[in-house]
């Protein structure tokens, strides 16, 4: 029916290049309209990437969604309090794993929104360490990146906490600068405002504080202009967030950087991962830390969708191992 249905049709809609033998369908199907061209048929002339739409239409969610995105959020939420009560020191990583997963499902929700990051220590230090069986140990810092999806919506919660329930004072101190620049990348999530401002905001608040640690050398300047943060903070801080957890969109129009507007939800995730090097205070070697929350853009400014999961110092270690 397909050929029947492109004949003297002006353009074709749909997704190229999205599947080697969806592809391949579609060339076939003109074809056989084209050789019927000697009986005035014409094919298609045109083939729109029918993504520019809905990747557009994606990006601001109705009430109905944000309601669903909100359910997803309090469900990530609990699961990860229940992994902060659980940990203790002598536990693998894939305990935390199964805390998370067993949460994400007695509260409802079909599926992970991706598979669980739960790093100790070094591991931390992987953006997207995925082996999770690592034994955890007393003095070091629990990398945690889950979110469940909910009616096919995902949330995208990261915390970090410490195995034994305290910060070291170097933990602390790395912990609180990612802390206060997301702080700072928050506060720059509002409609009109650029999606590059926040994570502007992030990275100016992390480099000053770099150079306050004796990670980075030199002025603010000269590290922004050199880019020496980058040896610590070597990510953006947030993607879309829809009914993908890296979900559709462009980021920029024309070259430029797209204005936020209402109903759209990104993540903000500055973090800080220092690898052994002896050119660094020996104290933060093996500190990986990252904070992330869901934030949907309002017409007032932003609404954390995350907000209830602990995340201050003092919050996370009267929860931390009180299982």
């Amino acid at each position: 029916m397909i050929p029947k249905l492109l004949a003297d049709q002006p353009s074709l809609h749909y997704m190229p290049g999205a599947d080697a033998a969806w592809d391949a369908r579609i060339m076939s199907w003109l074809n056989q309209v084209r050789a019927q061209s000697r009986a005035g048929v014409t094919a298609p002339a045109q083939i729109q990437d029918l993504r520019l739409a809905l990747d557009e239409m994606r990006l601001s969610k109705d009430d109905a969604e944000i309601a669903t995105m909100r359910r997803a959020a309090a469900i990530s939420d609990s699961a990860h309090r229940r992994a902060m009560r659980a940990t203790r020191p002598g536990m693998h990583e894939y305990e935390i794993e199964a805390e998370l997963l067993y949460e994400f499902r007695r509260g409802g929700a079909q599926y992970p929104a991706y598979w669980p990051i739960v790093a100790g220590g070094a591991n931390a230090c992987v953006l997207h360490y995925r082996d999770n069986n690592a034994p955890m140990r007393q003095g070091e810092l629990l990398l945690v990146d889950a979110g469940c999806e909910m009616d096919g919506y995902a949330s995208d919660i990261t915390r970090t906490w410490p195995v034994g329930g305290k910060f070291s004072a170097p933990q602390r101190a790395i912990y609180e600068l990612v802390l206060a620049a997301q702080a700072a990348a928050i506060s720059k999530v509002c409609a009109g405002n650029l999606w590059n401002e926040p994570h502007d905001a992030a990275v100016e608040t992390l480099a000053r504080g770099f150079i306050d640690l004796g990670l980075c050398k030199g002025t603010l300047s000269e590290v922004m202009e050199k880019e020496d943060y980058k040896r610590f903070y070597m990510h953006r801080t947030g993607h879309w967030l829809g009914l993908d957890v890296h979900d559709v969109g462009e980021y920029k129009n024309a070259g430029a950087w797209r204005a936020l507007r209402p109903g759209m939800v990104l993540t903000v995730e500055p973090g800080c991962y220092v690898r052994p090097d002896e050119g660094v205070p020996r104290e933060f070697w093996n500190i990986g830390v990252r904070i992330e929350d869901d934030v949907l853009v309002t017409e007032t400014g932003c609404s954390v969708l995350t907000q209830a999961t602990p995340k201050t110092v003092a919050d996370i270690e009267a929860l931390v191992g009180s299982a």
